[in-house]
């Protein structure tokens, strides 16, 4: 019996698009126990697959076989902390928790690198996925077979406002709208801010964090699918956020706030129900540091 524990994650932030990412603090919860039957249950009535197409289970087997272990069956009980299609990382988290626990129900034959490049190659990209797994910040390529990358924590003196629409925006969705192809100014626009919104993490210069965000690659395609987001970004930045981004696919946006203003959310909050938002979630969040994690079992 294996329970593991993982943090959502929120990516691109803006011009970092498929390469930047962080994990913070609203987690999933996935309890495993081998079976000789497949028996598969949300622990909070959320609508998940109970069958064969579950995420977590089909990573699970993937890993199985990837191992020359069959996989006959398996007990899942999922507690789905982070809300789904939101931009927050809920497959990511699957992946990520499938791949953790199979390790450790199989005794740990792979490394966490190697489940780093495995979670990347499933997910396809591996801006949540890593730091799903890691936790912090993380800029990362994945080269088709490994994930090179590079991790920083973040502290208290930083931390972020999850603004979270009463809607999902799936993907897919949200992916169809981009174009496919970019102009060169435009590539070298985001190429120069992912690299300041990198720098600047990393250093702690969260003065360049507003400039770092502007992005000419996916937000602004993806705006209209989020009807509000123009209007609850800019509140944001008027209650004294850092920035403002569409986290991942959205249509969550995400704030970075100064950590010493503990007012800021009740803040936002009245601006929001103000404004005409009383039903989107604000949820204030620290960065996790820790990543995915097996915490203690307990019987499904």
């Amino acid at each position: 019996m294996v329970t593991v524990k993982v943090p959502a994650t929120s990516a691109n932030l803006g011009a970092g698009f498929d390469s930047l990412g962080l994990a913070v603090t609203v987690y999933n919860e996935i309890h495993l126990e081998e079976s000789d039957q497949l028996a598969i249950r949300p622990l909070d009535g959320a609508p998940i697959s109970t069958g064969e197409t579950n995420l977590v289970y089909q990573t699970m087997k993937k890993l199985y076989e990837i191992c020359g272990k069959k996989i006959s069956g398996m007990k899942i009980g999922q507690l789905n902390g982070i809300p789904m299609s939101r931009g927050l990382g809920s497959s990511s988290a699957c992946i990520v928790g499938g791949l953790l626990g199979a390790n450790q129900l199989l005794g740990s034959p792979l490394s966490k690198q190697d489940l780093v490049n495995l979670a990347a190659r499933i997910e396809g990209h591996p801006d949540n996925t890593t730091p799903a797994m890691l936790g912090g910040f993380v800029a990362a390529v994945f080269d088709g077979n490994e994930v090179h990358y590079v991790r920083q924590e973040l502290h208290g003196d930083l931390k972020f406002a999850a603004v979270i629409p009463d809607f999902e925006l799936k993907t897919s969705l949200a992916r169809s709208v981009l174009p496919k192809e970019v102009s060169h100014k435009d590539a070298v626009f985001n190429l120069s801010r992912a690299a300041l919104m990198g720098a600047s993490l990393t250093t702690g210069s969260y003065h360049n964090l507003r400039v770092a965000t502007d992005d000419r690659l996916h937000q602004h395609y993806r705006l209209g699918l989020i009807k509000g987001a123009d209007t609850v970004m800019k509140l944001m930045q008027d209650e004294g956020a850092y920035c403002s981004y569409i986290s991942g696919a959205g249509s969550t946006l995400m704030a970075m706030t100064p950590g010493n203003d503990a007012e800021f959310g009740n803040r936002l909050r009245i601006r929001l129900d103000e404004a005409g938002f009383p039903s989107w979630k604000l949820l204030m969040l620290d960065a996790d540091n820790v990543g995915a994690v097996c915490v203690e079992s307990r019987m499904l």
